[in-house]
């Protein structure tokens, strides 16, 4: 990393000049509003340089790019030609084998910036093998610690124990301008054994290796060890349940908060809760969950970002109408969700999310588009259509999430990775480039530090879709389009916009003109500060009002057996007419002791349930349970605005907690 230019403030500094403050860092602490934008975390951070080994044969601008030739192509193939994304032949030659380094790298010399496929060819004219490679414009200054370009890596699990592979992982994303980047974890594997942590794993080596290349660090994790788990409540599919005692939750959150502070800066508590293939969870589950996840993390370190347990997609107008009844948004800092949807679909998508996130910043930490793979695993190749279908897809995804209210996007995914015959990733199996991995660098390039500043869709010609930027290109303050049309079009700029310059989905320059036809294949257009607010520009979307609060130490759950959940309702289901004993929990995060009363605030018509109050003392971490029964009657209403059972807790200094519930008959 160059040592020039270190980009260092002080946490205390940007919060002035941010004017308010971030995020509620312990219970019983009002969250205030804040800029969506601001970046949360800051860290020191440094211009990304290339390293002399060249992982991925990446190299930057002005480099001599030189080639590590695949092994079967050693002594078989006697040239080779270098083909650019369109496959056009850019260069060629022949094989020397008189030279001591031709049989292991391939002098390509100086290239433009772009993404290269380098075919090796035997006496017959025939292919033995190919690779690839990209160049790429070196950035001008450290990425903006507010980017919204971010990628999913998975790279504990894509480099497993394997740091070497791993810190190569976090220079590419780095070379890419990428802000934050996204790790996985497997808690059941970090943590076979109760009350034992081991001292070294894969976790640890990657998220120092990513955090030591100036990039921010999420991790997720998704699964239960199976000694916190209730097989008598999760059947077969328990590792993949929450943990039924939320203060093993508790206890794991403050135990990776404290092991990984400096290093891991944010955390989801959970992947895709809401689908079957993450445990299949109702939205009472994971508010529950969610509240216990805060408090532990905060515990651990006040000054971590925790976001909310992510959604596959971005939630259902009854997830959105859960948290709300559950009152979560002071448990949650951003509120993260997912889409492989298309670009245009993102709008709508989202609405639910927007309305959800209380004010805070929106997080799609997951993004990619499905392109199935023409070859066999582990290398999984797309065909050259859909290399391109990647790579043109990423700048129509990231400016359209941005408009839809979106602050950091993550791309899915960095590294080689099939799922079901679909190839996901931006790199092949040796780490070397797809054309997507320079498009994602052109990004981080161009819209670096980026803020949207609207759309619009020219009445004249509705299939043209233009996006407007405030971004630092080059280090610079600049206003960048962009622009692409869903189907092959002539619509030229207005005269009236100065433009500077031009680059294509790749970043190679365009010159100052855009190309005579605008298609799928997006454009960036480099305008001076401010030039784009004379656009007819539809405002972009964003967060809901913000709503203030305290996350209270006191959390309420409910635990129903799996099988009684019922995901397309939100709810669980009761046998009809008959009562049936409910688990309902209270828990104390706190380390003092707490009284109070617990009392039903809402039953729906049609539905009992008894008693109505409790009167509770908790210990500090103390779990006790609520005795209740509930009857529903057919005549129960199936109203989603009305049939929420709401239990409210006044604990004076510790609060008010909440937990709402949906239960329907069988």
């Amino acid at each position: 990393m160059q040592q020039s230019r270190l980009l260092s403030v002080p946490t205390k500094t940007l919060h002035f000049l941010f004017l308010v403050t971030i995020i509620s860092v312990c219970p019983g602490l009002e969250v205030l509003q804040a800029d969506l934008n601001r970046p949360l975390q800051t860290i020191p951070r440094n211009i990304p340089t290339a390293q002399p080994q060249h992982p991925g044969n990446v190299f930057l601008l002005g480099e001599d790019v030189n080639i590590i030739m695949p092994e079967k192509t050693i002594g078989k193939s006697i040239s080779w030609r270098l083909l650019d994304d369109h496959r056009t032949v850019i260069k060629q030659g022949s094989i020397d084998d008189n030279k001591p380094d031709s049989k292991s790298s391939l002098q390509a010399g100086r290239l433009g910036i772009g993404w290269y496929r380098i075919e090796f060819l035997d006496a017959a004219g025939k292919v033995v093998d190919w690779t690839t490679s990209a160049v790429l414009a070196p950035l001008a200054e450290p990425v903006p610690q507010d980017s919204p370009v971010c990628v999913d890596s998975a790279t504990s699990w894509f480099a497993s124990n394997q740091p070497a592979r791993q810190e190569s992982f976090a220079q590419l994303a780095a070379l890419a301008g990428v802000n934050w980047i996204r790790d996985r974890m497997s808690w059941g594997g970090f943590q076979p054994e109760p009350d034992k942590l081991p001292e070294n794993t894969t976790y640890d080596t990657a998220a120092t290796f990513q955090a030591r290349h100036g990039l921010k660090v999420l991790q997720v994790f998704h699964d239960t060890p199976g000694w916190a788990l209730n097989e008598q409540f999760d059947g077969k599919r328990r590792y993949k349940r929450f943990p039924r005692d939320l203060r093993d939750l508790y206890k794991f959150c403050k135990a990776m908060a404290q092991r990984y502070k400096g290093r891991v800066l944010a955390w989801e508590p959970w992947n895709e809760a809401n689908i079957t293939m993450f445990g299949g969870h109702t939205i009472d589950e994971m508010c529950s969950h969610q509240k216990a996840a805060y408090l532990g993390y905060k515990a651990g370190n006040p000054d971590l970002t925790v976001c909310w347990n992510v959604y596959a997609g971005a939630g259902t107008p009854l997830h959105t109408k859960g948290v709300l009844e559950n009152q979560t948004w002071p448990y949650f800092e951003t509120y993260n969700i997912h889409s492989y949807q298309k670009p245009d679909d993102y709008l709508n998508q989202f609405a639910p999310a927007r309305e959800a996130a209380c004010g805070r910043p929106i997080w799609i930490t997951e993004c990619g588009v499905r392109a199935v793979a023409q070859t066999g695993s582990p290398w999984s190749e797309l065909s050259q259509e859909d290399e391109l279908k990647q790579a043109e897809f990423i700048a129509r995804s990231y400016a359209s999430s941005l408009f839809a209210g979106v602050n950091r996007h993550f791309f899915f995914i960095l590294g080689n990775y099939h799922e079901n015959q679909v190839q996901f990733g931006l790199l092949r199996n040796d780490q070397t480039p797809r054309p997507g991995y320079v498009a994602l660098a052109t990004l981080g390039r161009l819209l670096a530090g980026a803020r949207c500043l609207g759309r619009w869709i020219p009445k004249e010609n509705p299939a043209v879709r233009v996006y407007a930027f405030q971004s630092r290109p080059d280090g610079r303050q600049r206003d960048v389009l962009v622009i692409w049309a869903e189907k092959s079009t002539n619509w030229p700029l207005p005269k009236s916009l100065s433009v500077e310059s031009v680059y294509d989905y790749l970043g190679r320059p365009l010159g100052k003109n855009t190309p005579a036809k605008i298609d799928s294949v997006p454009v960036f257009v480099i305008l001076q500060k401010d030039a784009a607010r004379n656009l007819p520009l539809e405002p972009p979307m964003h967060s809901s009002a913000f709503r203030g609060g305290k996350a209270s130490p006191v959390v309420l759950q409910l635990q129903m057996h799996n099988n009684s959940t019922k995901l397309d309702r939100q709810a669980h289901t009761v046998p009809l007419g008959k009562e049936t004993n409910l688990n309902l929990l209270a828990y104390n995060f706190s380390d003092k002791t707490v009284s109070g009363i617990i009392t039903v605030e809402h039953i729906p018509q049609g539905c009992k349930l008894t008693p109505v109050r409790w009167e509770i003392t908790l210990e500090p971490m103390e779990r006790k349970r609520l005795p209740a029964g509930v009857t529903v009657n057919a005549s129960g209403s199936d109203k989603a605005n009305d049939d929420w059972i709401k239990l409210q807790g006044d604990f004076a200094d510790a609060s008010r907690p909440i937990l709402a519930f949906r239960l329907v008959p069988k």
